[in-house]
């Protein structure tokens, strides 16, 4: 096992050289579990909070109430739905996977550099986030996002299927991922700004007794806070979704970047434009995190009570 190195004093609450750093263990039936939990997520709730964020970011000018009829309107509750098979189901089976194993590589090595468990958590959060969205996420969001927008399209009728050939057949695989560097922006900014929080609000429970176990309340209240906060880069998750949206309009650039798609959003709805869909995003990130934390905590704690039942038979 690896030993912290020394590091100078400039490196705030670095761990003393003395202390032995150990990697977390990564666990196939851990990310199993996540995968199951975060399939289990985005089919509840998660989808609808995902479609409703959607729709108010690409039609900037709808309120919520608005966003929730129009949703109906398009399918009534399986509106809420739209992109859920196959897309949101591929992304969330295994993006829990890719972010567990880079951020948990990446946290080790930062701690083993001499970085307080506060940076190493918002490193690892950054490096899992820019793994996703260059494995799965890129063209998963781009394919949810053409399923809840694609409505004011000329044809309705035609399969999500269809729709993914037809783009790969005009643009390869940068069409499927188009967007995909505002989704790495958002994915580093938000987990890094996620773990970080998190990791702070946890120290602030701990108080003196570093080493105290916190509570199911706490943890829970930590990941909330973490998740709720993240959301300050809503910029990056508007300008995301107009890259990626079916909608059109006379005065929409043909050609979209970072750059000129912040530009275009701030000349249509200004600054407060950047922000919606924030509040659906919110209720997303919290219920996402009472999932991972209690119905996480919940099923490992059935699996390794039944594996203690079966070593002593």
């Amino acid at each position: 096992m690896s030993k912290a190195i020394e590091t100078p004093a400039s490196v705030a609450s670095s761990p003393p050289a003395h202390q032995r750093i150990e990697k977390k263990a990564l666990s196939w039936s851990n990310i199993l579990v996540g995968a199951a939990i975060q399939t289990f997520e985005v089919s509840t709730l998660g989808q609808p909070f995902e479609v409703v964020k959607t729709h108010m970011a690409a039609n900037r000018g709808d309120s919520i109430a608005t966003s929730l009829k129009k949703t109906y309107a398009r399918g009534g509750i399986s509106g809420f739905y739209q992109g859920l098979i196959p897309w949101a189901w591929i992304e969330a089976s295994t993006k829990g996977g890719v972010l567990l194993f880079t951020s948990s590589e990446i946290d080790y090595r930062a701690r083993v550099a001499g970085f307080s468990s506060v940076w190493a958590g918002l490193f690892g959060g950054v490096g899992g986030g820019v793994a996703q969205a260059y494995t799965t996420m890129g063209f998963c969001t781009f394919m949810k996002t053409v399923e809840v927008t694609r409505h004011k399209s000329a044809d309705t009728s035609l399969s999500t299927w269809r729709i993914a050939y037809d783009v790969f057949q005009r643009e390869g695989i940068r069409g499927l991922n188009r967007g995909v560097s505002a989704v790495a922006l958002r994915q580093m900014t938000n987990w890094g700004s996620r773990f970080g929080i998190s990791r702070v609000t946890e120290s602030i429970f701990r108080g003196k007794d570093t080493t105290r176990k916190l509570t199911n309340m706490e943890r829970l209240a930590s990941s909330a806070i973490g998740g709720a906060l993240a959301c300050w880069n809503q910029p990056l998750e508007v300008i995301r979704v107009e890259m990626q949206s079916q909608t059109k309009a006379a005065d929409r650039p043909e050609k979209l970047n970072l750059f000129s798609t912040a530009r275009y959003i701030y000349q249509k709805n200004g600054f407060l434009g950047f922000y919606r869909g924030v509040t659906p995003r919110i209720g997303l990130s919290v219920y996402l995190t009472i999932c991972m934390v209690f119905g996480g905590d919940s099923v490992k704690a059935y699996f390794n009570q039944s594996k203690k039942a079966n070593t002593q038979k």
